[in-house]
């Protein structure tokens, strides 16, 4: 995935014009304007823009983008969903600029659509998708990564870190996940997951970085505390002393030293002993 990150860094560098400022602003009016529509509407008036994969494989490609446009709340929980997701959206753009950005929110809308394509081949279960939900939730974590000791306030009331929220949201999104996987509805499971696909991809190498250092998060130490062993050893003008009787290659340069793998540290031992000690446990 970091080849591809990579890939995507020197497209949106080489096709800036492709961007589109202030995406989010456009994103949330349209979200505002549909729902005042859908006010002096029937029920079902804006169902045309909905994602159903069935009606997407007769012909209607068009909803593939606009069920991203529509608002999946209403009332006061809307207002605060749209404006947080604005706030979150304009930070994200002022950090990769505007077509890393614009990129990262299209290939959201394209992928969700994609899921629920497999969904519905998969599982052969007809439905419709409302509103841009995987698309804002790979948004959420994007900035939780980016920023996550940023404190926001859940209903101008409750503060809270940005990576606590992230992790309440992942384990809801995971219960989603095992909740389709547990009755069979194979399609509707891997649905989130090709979602936010390029949440994945846009930080691949964050993800390698983090896993490298656990992974070499032993070695260094043993590295340098061997290191220090010998500097000091020459410091005092040998490489090797016997941890059991205390000779040294200094002052029987014919003798020879060996280390023991089984002992706790870094313990050197001579040709009598190398065979013939207790392990250092501690």
């Amino acid at each position: 995935m970091r080849k591809l990150n990579e890939a995507i860094d020197r497209f949106c560098a080489l096709h800036p014009n492709l961007a589109v400022p202030n995406l989010m602003r456009y994103v949330v009016c349209a979200n505002a304007a549909l729902f005042a529509l859908s006010m002096f509407a029937s029920y079902g008036a804006l169902d045309f823009l909905a994602l159903n994969p069935e009606r997407v494989l007769h012909g209607e490609v068009w909803r593939v983008a606009t069920y991203a446009l529509l608002p999946n709340s209403s009332g006061l929980a809307l207002l605060i969903q749209l404006l947080f997701y604005h706030w979150l959206g304009q930070t994200l753009e002022r950090m990769w600029g505007s077509a890393k950005f614009t990129f990262y929110y299209v290939s959201g809308v394209l992928l969700t659509a994609a899921g629920c394509l497999l969904a519905y081949l998969v599982d052969g279960v007809s439905f419709s998708l409302w509103g841009s939900e995987y698309v804002n939730m790979a948004m959420f974590f994007a900035y939780a990564l980016s920023f996550p000791d940023a404190m926001v306030r859940i209903y101008f009331l409750i503060p809270i870190k940005m990576k606590w929220l992230a992790a309440l949201d992942a384990l809801y999104f995971a219960a989603g996940v095992f909740r389709y996987a547990a009755i069979g509805y194979w399609g509707l499971a891997l649905l989130p997951i090709v979602a936010v696909l390029n949440f994945f991809i846009f930080f691949a190498p964050d993800f390698h970085r983090k896993a490298d250092e656990i992974i070499a998060r032993g070695r260094p130490q043993a590295v340098q505390f061997r290191r220090a062993v010998r500097e000091q050893q020459r410091q005092k003008g040998y490489n090797h002393k016997c941890s059991v009787c205390g000779r040294t290659d200094a002052e029987y340069p014919g003798l020879q030293f060996r280390y023991c793998s089984k002992c706790v540290g870094y313990h050197c031992f001579c040709e009598d002993h190398i065979f013939n000690h207790t392990h250092f446990t501690e």
